[in-house]
């Protein structure tokens, strides 16, 4: 019998201001071009076994890297932080993952949505 894998994650959000280019035939070219804003939900994901402790990882250790994290996405203007490139979900989920691996290396998924207009991107990092 193999043994089971486990999966933890922890959620949290932002508030940021962006412009984004986009295709002419979306409609949305105007509306895009102009800062605006977004409140984003993220989700990271850690996957292994539990340790000695019966834990993946302490959920205390997880939530300081995305207070660290939070403080270069949280109310700031996107378009400004070193090493995003444009403020799609899909940059989102890879900034995310690039800030978070080296201290989580267990980080198996990022999740960035946006509730308000349903939009969600997933990336698997494993």
């Amino acid at each position: 019998m193999t043994a089971p894998s486990y999966e933890l994650s922890q959620r949290f959000h932002f508030e940021a201001a962006h412009t984004l280019r986009r295709a002419e035939a979306t409609g949305e070219v105007e509306s895009s071009r102009r800062i605006h804003g977004h409140t984003y939900f993220a989700e990271v994901t850690l996957r292994g076994q539990p340790d000695e402790r019966g834990m993946v990882m302490d959920l205390g250790l997880v939530r300081a890297e995305i207070a660290m994290l939070r403080d270069l996405l949280d109310h700031r203007f996107l378009d400004e932080v070193q090493g995003l490139g444009p403020a799609t979900l899909e940059n989102l989920c890879a900034f995310i993952a690039r800030h978070m691996q080296a201290a989580l290396p267990q980080l198996v998924q990022v999740r960035v949505w946006r509730e308000a207009s349903g939009d969600s991107c997933v990336m698997h990092l494993a």
